[in-house]
């Protein structure tokens, strides 16, 4: 079967209104200016080489989000995010894997109750940050926050949707986030013409004193060793042909009398024989 003859473009008008059908969504969607950016707090690692922390979309979509409505992020290689569809249904949402064919993936979903729109420096429970890629153990869960696979870079928007998935309102697109990269070790620059005055003089004071140390160390080393190989001098009293006695005390003889006796009539001792005839 054919269309009419008589209604030439019943044809294009159905075609118009299907497209007009399929493109009512993108044109209720409302576009928040708001753009996503790295947080601001002064934190170590807001950007590594698979996380970057973005600042919390706080009262963002507060003029248009229900009780039951999510705010999700997407998450796009910077050269991919211009051909990124916004899904109509929850079956059609992104999930990780998508980003190493499709170029994009959607994440994180949070509720409006998890986005406050309190002052953030009086009674805020902790430090208000998104970290992209922070998930290390979650490949097998849907819409799962692993860490990312590269440099970049990415960019980010934040998409408001409601319980069936349909795109409530957006935000822009982020500015290109590069991660970090290690270098590699052959590409490190060890010349030291490149270093700074300072380092080289650190270095050349560390270089003298390492090396006075160690002539320290071999100076004690030598004199222990010396003296172990070749002795002191004996004292003058222990050398061949000189000796020194000591007064011997007697215990029962008072020291006046002792010195008094005669030779050979010290007690104990046998007199000696005379030589007079």
């Amino acid at each position: 079967m054919g269309l009419p003859q008589g209604h030439p473009h019943l044809g294009l008008q159905v075609l118009l209104l299907t497209a007009l059908n399929c493109l009512r969504p993108s044109l209720s969607l409302e576009l928040v200016p708001y753009t996503p950016q790295i947080t601001a707090w002064d934190l170590e690692g807001k950007v590594t080489a698979t996380t970057f922390s973005l600042e919390q979309p706080r009262c963002v979509f507060d003029e248009h989000a229900g009780t039951s409505d999510r705010v999700w992020l997407v998450v796009a290689f910077s050269n991919a995010s211009s051909g990124f569809q916004n899904p109509e249904t929850l079956a059609n949402i992104p999930a990780f894997p998508r980003l190493l064919t499709d170029g994009h993936y959607m994440t994180l979903a949070l509720s409006l109750d998890r986005l406050p729109c309190d002052d953030l420096t009086v009674g805020s429970r902790g430090i208000p940050v998104l970290r992209v890629g922070h998930d290390h153990d979650c490949h097998q869960q849907p819409f799962c926050n692993p860490p990312l696979p590269g440099p970049g870079p990415y960019r980010v928007k934040f998409l408001l949707m409601d319980t069936r998935g349909s795109p409530k309102a957006e935000t822009k697109w982020s500015d290109p986030i590069t991660l970090h990269q290690g270098k590699t070790p052959g590409s490190i620059d060890t010349w030291p013409g490149r270093r700074s005055g300072g380092m080289i003089v650190i270095t050349a004071i560390l270089s003298s004193l390492t090396g006075l140390l160690l002539l320290a160390f071999l100076a004690a080393s030598s004199a222990r060793f010396s003296s172990l190989w070749w002795p002191q001098e004996a004292p003058e009293q222990l050398r061949i042909g000189s000796f020194m006695g000591k007064r011997y005390m007697t215990h029962h003889i008072p020291p006046s009398e002792a010195a008094t006796l005669p030779v050979g009539c010290e007690p104990g001792l046998d007199p000696l024989p005379s030589l007079s005839p």
